[in-house]
């Protein structure tokens, strides 16, 4: 079996435009994509989306994450394990998840997925370990779940093959990461949170929050590279990118 990738989409927020693109007003609601990878040694998501608490209360979840510029968009049947379903995969076969970094809209999917193991950069783990329980984007109920965690620093080869790589964006947090995918169809870059939009890369418009400015701009420059070098970047929360990926039970490569 060739190495396959599709996309879900777990819900959507509507936020600040300015968390996104510094100095920009208004607010923009967009996409939480999750990733799924078939591999021929294993089943590999990438990013989890949303807690399912979320769904029926999430005025709870708002409140002590002090998350009340947050709209939530996040209906049954969106949640991972449901668009894990929609592909015929049992959510208890998932092997991995590989999270780019342990914000609430990137993690809260991980306990829907019992028999996986966590993939995270060692600062990240580190970092979100260390706040409050109240922090505002960081929630232990969403990564401190029992799962083994698998702590990685740099780039990591997850088969030894090549063909599916957690590469290290640091710069949205102290240990965000993305994945490098290669398949028959080409080669796809899930950024997370290290570019949000299509807009941001082409102009080195960077977020209104992240945690350092040099590295996230290393970042950018990482991915330009990586396109130019025929890889196409899959963008974190672009609303109008998201219209052109093709959507699961539709195959992305």
């Amino acid at each position: 079996m060739a190495v396959q990738l599709y996309a879900f989409e777990c819900g959507r927020l509507e936020l600040p435009h300015g968390f996104l693109l510094e100095g920009v007003r208004g607010k923009i609601t967009v996409p939480v994509p999750s990733y799924l990878i078939l591999h021929p040694k294993g089943r590999i998501l990438f990013d989890s989306g949303l807690n399912l608490a979320t769904q029926s209360d999430p005025e709870p979840y708002i409140t002590s994450a002090g998350m009340r510029f947050s709209t939530f968009h996040f209906a049954p049947g969106e949640e991972i394990s449901a668009r894990l379903e929609s592909v015929d995969v049992d959510p208890d076969t998932v092997d991995l998840v590989v999270n780019s970094h342990l914000h609430y809209d990137h993690a809260g999917g991980n306990a829907l997925l019992p028999n996986a193991d966590i993939l995270v950069q060692e600062p990240e783990w580190n970092h979100a370990c260390a706040l409050p329980d109240d922090d505002v984007a960081y929630r232990k109920i969403d990564f401190e779940t029992g799962q083994k965690a698998r702590l990685v620093k740099g780039e990591h080869d997850l088969f030894g093959d090549g063909s599916v790589v957690a590469i290290p964006t640091y710069g949205h947090t102290p240990g965000h990461q993305s994945l490098r995918v290669r398949t028959e169809r080409g080669e796809f870059v899930l950024c997370g949170d290290a570019c949000y939009l299509r807009h941001a890369l082409d102009h080195d418009h960077l977020p209104g929050i992240l945690h350092d400015r040099d590295a996230a701009l290393q970042a950018f420059a990482l991915f330009r590279s990586l396109e130019t070098a025929g890889a196409r970047i899959l963008f974190g929360h672009d609303p109008e990118f998201w219209k052109t990926v093709p959507q699961a039970p539709a195959r992305l490569a």
